[in-house]
């Protein structure tokens, strides 16, 4: 394991080309808490483990046209929703016991 800082980093100039989406999108998405950014060298990253739900953020704004507050909106209920399955799925487990 190495202990480079841009290890499983990826530059969000890259990620703006290639999802055609503005930096401030991004940095929009970091300021409501709904993704992680990282500054190195007065340039900022997103860490890999944060693309998928990056990626699924801006398919959100791009082909729904769903603004920031929809997808801080839809994000929260898409997390309790997840939340109260894996709870589910704990008391199934307890209930078989």
């Amino acid at each position: 394991m190495t202990n480079d800082p841009m290890t499983n980093l990826i530059a969000t100039t890259e990620i703006c080309t290639y999802h055609e989406v503005e930096y401030t999108f991004i940095s929009s998405l970091s300021e409501a808490g709904l993704v992680e950014l990282r500054v190195i060298n007065q340039k900022t990253y997103i860490p890999e483990s944060e693309l998928q739900k990056l990626e699924k953020m801006i398919r959100m704004h791009h082909d729904l046209e769903i603004n920031i507050p929809g997808i801080e909106a839809i994000t929260h209920l898409l997390d309790r929703i997840e939340q109260m399955q894996e709870e589910m799925r704990v008391l199934r487990n307890r209930a078989r016991m």
